[in-house]
């Protein structure tokens, strides 16, 4: 369960390069060329997006705090492993 929570706490660091890319291109749609434009498409495609890296940022914040929960929740199986070998301990000795 560490090893997950880890792995979730760690998601941001290699989202976020791609992530600002991403950001930087969403007004840079020279891609598009004419056919964008004749299409009315590149407003859009702007939107959406801008949409796309709103819900990655979402995203990242929902693994963060699910990182969060399972860390605790190992944490918490942790401890019960530990009284109850204290009370295995107890009862033998």
């Amino acid at each position: 369960m560490h090893k997950a929570a880890s792995g979730l706490r760690t998601v941001g660091h290699h989202t976020a390069g791609p992530l600002a890319d991403f950001k930087e291109q969403q007004h840079d749609l020279k891609a598009l060329g004419a056919l964008g434009a004749l299409l009315g498409a590149k407003g859009e495609i702007e939107r959406g997006m801008t949409t796309l890296s709103r819900l990655t940022g979402q995203l990242e914040e929902e693994w963060k705090a699910e990182a969060k929960l399972i860390g605790e929740v190992s944490d918490a199986f942790d401890l019960l492993d530990l009284l109850l070998t204290a009370q295995t301990r107890a009862k033998k000795g």
